[in-house]
C-alpha cells in the first residue's frame, strides 16, 4: 500500500485475481501493482486517477502520463471495467515502455466518468467566467505532477505525458506554463482548432459525416455509477450513408435523427457556423506558452481527423517557446494509425515499409527514454516526415524544408496543367473558362463505393470515379520526365463565378499511375467492412490531398460575404500539408468540383446560415472556372529539387 498525504486510495492491487487473468496479458499484473485515487485539484475536486507502479524497486521511474475524456476503465469484453483487479492488456505507446519500466498514469479529465467536476469540450485555456467545477487543463495537471512526486515512491522527479486525437488535445494543454517536473511531451493527432481545418469545420464546409458518426456515439459521462456500455455506432438502416444523408438533406433534418442526448453535443458544433467566440475561445494554438518540456508532435498524412492539427501545434510552440526540443514526426497514417497498426499500407496503397514499427522503436521511444531517463540517443531531427511516393523517411532542419521553391501549376485548355502560365493568344478567347452545373441532389461522392462512416483510406482512394462526373474539372499534366517532390501547404489560387450567390470549391490533388503499372497488389482494408470493386493499380488516380473551401468566407472566417451572381471572383485558401513525390512516369493531376458528399455538407448556393436551411433551399447553380489573362487559375506549390 502506497503511503498517502492528501489524497484517497481508492484500492491497490498486490496480487492476481485469478477469475480474471485469462482475461489480460500477464506480463502487466506480473511486473506492474495497479492503484486507484481520487487526487484532489486546488479547488477540491477531485480526479480519478490509475496508477501502474513496477514492482521492481531497484531503481527510481519516471512518470508518463495520459490524460482522457474517454475513460481509463480497463475495456473488456465490450465493457469498460474500473477497479484495481483489471489490468489492461498493455501499458504505454509500445511494449518497449512497458519492458523499460514506467510509472504510468492514466486520468479522467473533469467531469468524465469517475473524476468529480464539469466537463467542457476543448476546455478554454482562458475563461473569464469560470463556473463551479469547471477548471484549466494546466492548472489541473499541475496539481496533479505535484500529488504524484510527493505520494507515489519510487519516482525520479520527471514526468513525461503523450495522448492521441482528444488525449493529444490534453497533452498541449497541460504543458501550458508546465509544471518544471514535466520533461517530455508528445501530443499526437492533437485536437487544435475544431474549426480551423479539424473535426468540425474545413474551408468554413461543415464536415458531416465524420461529426455525425463521433457524436452519435460520444456523449458526456460524468461520475457513471455503474459504468454505463458503450452506446455504439448509430444506426443509419442502410449501408448506404450517402443515400441516407442525401434523403435528409438539411443539417436540420440530419440532426432531428439523433437523440436529445446525442444532439446534446452534435447541435452546437452546427449552429456555430461561423468563427465566432465559441470557437475562438476552444482554439489552444495561441495559449501554447511556457512549455519548460521537449515535444514531440505526431501526425499522420492521412489522418481524417486531425490532419491540421500537428502542424499547427508545431508552429505555435515554435514561435512562443525558445530553448527546448521542439520536433515534429509526420507518417503515412491514418488517425492514430502508428500507435497499433504495422503502417505498411492504406486501402490500396503501399508504403514499403512498416513504418509504425519504425517510428515507434527509433522515434518515439529513444525521444522519451533520453527526456525522462538520460539515456544516450542519436539527436533527432527537428521534422522527421515520411516522404509518400517513394516511401522514404525523410529528415529536415525546419518544415516546410527552407529550400523548397515556390511554383504554380496553371490549369490549361483542354484540361492541361503546367508549370507554364497560359499564353495570352491561347486563352484570350471569350470563352477561356471551363464550367459545370453543380446539383445538390447529384452530390459528388468522396468514395466510389457504399459505406458509412469515414472509411480511413478515403484520403489515398481512387479518384477515377470522379473524373468522369461531368460536375467534376480535371486537369492534369504530361507524362513527368523527372520526380517532382511537392512539400508543404497546397495554396489554390481560383478565378471563379458562379450563378449562385454561395458556393463550395473542392480541388484535389492527384497522383496518376502510369497506363503500365504492375497490378501485383491486394486489394487493402477500405473500413467498416465494406470491400470496393476490386481496383486495377494500372492508371490509378490516388487522392494526395483533397480541401473544401466555402466562397462565403473567402475573406473572413467571421463574417461571411455572398458571391455577386455572374461575377469573378478570386478565391485563394490554404490546404493541409503533403510531402509528396510524384514519380517519373505519372501524371500531376488536379480536379476542382462543387460538392463531396457527405464528407462535406451539402450547400445550398444562396447566401445563407445553412443550419437553417429547408429542403427547398437548395438549388442548381452553374460554376466557373477561369484560366484567362488576369485571371489564370491553378495551385501553388513548395516544390524541392532533389
Amino acid at each position: 500500500m502506497i503511503s498517502m498525504i492528501s489524497g484517497e486510495v481508492l484500492a491497490a492491487a498486490t496480487k492476481p485475481d485469478s477469475e480474471n487473468s485469462d482475461q489480460v496479458t500477464a506480463t502487466v499484473r506480473e511486473h506492474y501493482t495497479k492503484y486507484e485515487y481520487h487526487i484532489p485539484m486546488r479547488d477540491g475536486i477531485r480526479l480519478f486517477t490509475v496508477v501502474y507502479v513496477p514492482k521492481d524497486r531497484k531503481q527510481n521511474y519516471p512518470f508518463l502520463m495520459v490524460r482522457t475524456p474517454y475513460g481509463t476503465g480497463v475495456h473488456l469484453n465490450g465493457e469498460s471495467h474500473y477497479g484495481v483487479d483489471f489490468y489492461p492488456k498493455n501499458l504505454g505507446p509500445s511494449k518497449d515502455f512497458e519492458n523499460s519500466g514506467y510509472i504510468f498514469v492514466n486520468q479522467d479529465v473533469r467531469g468524465r466518468y469517475m473524476s468529480e467536476g464539469k466537463w467542457q469540450e476543448m476546455t478554454p485555456h482562458i475563461n473569464p467566467q469560470l463556473q463551479s467545477g469547471e477548471g484549466i487543463e494546466s492548472q489541473d495537471m499541475h496539481d496533479t505532477v505535484d500529488w504524484l512526486l510527493k505520494n507515489i515512491p519510487g519516482n525520479n522527479g520527471k514526468v513525461g505525458i503523450w495522448g492521441i486525437s482528444y488525449p493529444g488535445f490534453y497533452t498541449s494543454a497541460s504543458i501550458i506554463d508546465s509544471h518544471p517536473a514535466i520533461k517530455a511531451a508528445s501530443p499526437q493527432a492533437p485536437v487544435t482548432d475544431l474549426f480551423m481545418g479539424d473535426d468540425s469545420y474545413h474551408g468554413g464546409a461543415f464536415m458531416l459525416a465524420a461529426n455525425f458518426d463521433f457524436y452519435s456515439s460520444f456523449t458526456e459521462e460524468k461520475n457513471p455509477t455503474p459504468l454505463p456500455k458503450s452506446i455504439g455506432s448509430f444506426d443509419y438502416g442502410t449501408k448506404d450513408a450517402y443515400q441516407y444523408f442525401l434523403k435528409h438533406q438539411s443539417l436540420k433534418n440530419i440532426a432531428a435523427q439523433l437523440s436529445e442526448k446525442q444532439r446534446e453535443l452534435f447541435v452546437p458544433n452546427v449552429e456555430h457556423s461561423t468563427y465566432d467566440g465559441y470557437w475562438k475561445s476552444r482554439n489552444i494554438a495561441p495559449h501554447l506558452k511556457n512549455i519548460k518540456a521537449a515535444v514531440l508532435t505526431v501526425g499522420g498524412w492521412f489522418d481524417a481527423e486531425d490532419v491540421h492539427g500537428p502542424v499547427a501545434t508545431y508552429d505555435s510552440i515554435k514561435a512562443n517557446n525558445k530553448g527546448h526540443f521542439n520536433g515534429l514526426v509526420l507518417g503515412p497514417w491514418v488517425h492514430g494509425g502508428w500507435a497499433g497498426a504495422d503502417g505498411e499500407t492504406l486501402g490500396d496503397v503501399d508504403f514499403g515499409s512498416k513504418t509504425s514499427e519504425y517510428y515507434r522503436k527509433n522515434i518515439l521511444f529513444p525521444f522519451f527514454e533520453h527526456y525522462l531517463k538520460g539515456v544516450d540517443a542519436a539527436p533527432l531531427a527537428e521534422a522527421t516526415v515520411f516522404e509518400t511516393g517513394t516511401n522514404v523517411w525523410r529528415e529536415y532542419s525546419s518544415w516546410p524544408p527552407q529550400q523548397a521553391q515556390s511554383k504554380t501549376l496553371f490549369f490549361g485548355a483542354d484540361g492541361s496543367l503546367s508549370w507554364t502560365q497560359p499564353s495570352v493568344a491561347a486563352e484570350s478567347t471569350p470563352t477561356a473558362y471551363d464550367e459545370y452545373v453543380s446539383d445538390p441532389k447529384k452530390p459528388v461522392p468522396y468514395i466510389s463505393y457504399v459505406s458509412t462512416g469515414v472509411p480511413r483510406e478515403y484520403m489515398v482512394s481512387d479518384q477515377r470515379f470522379a473524373s468522369t462526373r461531368p460536375d467534376v474539372l480535371v486537369y492534369q499534366t504530361d507524362v513527368l520526365q523527372e520526380d517532382v517532390t511537392i512539400v508543404g501547404a497546397i495554396v489554390p489560387k481560383l478565378f471563379v463565378s458562379s450563378t449562385g450567390t454561395d458556393a463550395d470549391w473542392v480541388v484535389k490533388l492527384i497522383d496518376v499511375y502510369p497506363s503500365d503499372y504492375p497490378d501485383d497488389h491486394v486489394p487493402r482494408e477500405h473500413g467498416h467492412d465494406v470491400p470496393p470493386p476490386t481496383v486495377t493499380m494500372a492508371g490509378y488516380q490516388q487522392l494526395v490531398r483533397g480541401e473544401p473551401m466555402r466562397a462565403k468566407f473567402r475573406n473572413s472566417f467571421e463574417h461571411p460575404e455572398p458571391l455577386i451572381a455572374h461575377q469573378v471572383t478570386p478565391l485563394t485558401y490554404k490546404m493541409p500539408d503533403i510531402n509528396h513525390t510524384f514519380r517519373r512516369g505519372h501524371r500531376i493531376m488536379v480536379q476542382v468540383q462543387s460538392s463531396w458528399f457527405p464528407l462535406v455538407d451539402l450547400n445550398p448556393q444562396q447566401f445563407m446560415d445553412i443550419p437553417k436551411a429547408n429542403p427547398k433551399d437548395f438549388q442548381k447553380a452553374t460554376q466557373r472556372v477561369y484560366r484567362a489573362p488576369g485571371q489564370y487559375s491553378g495551385i501553388a506549390v513548395q516544390v524541392l529539387a532533389k
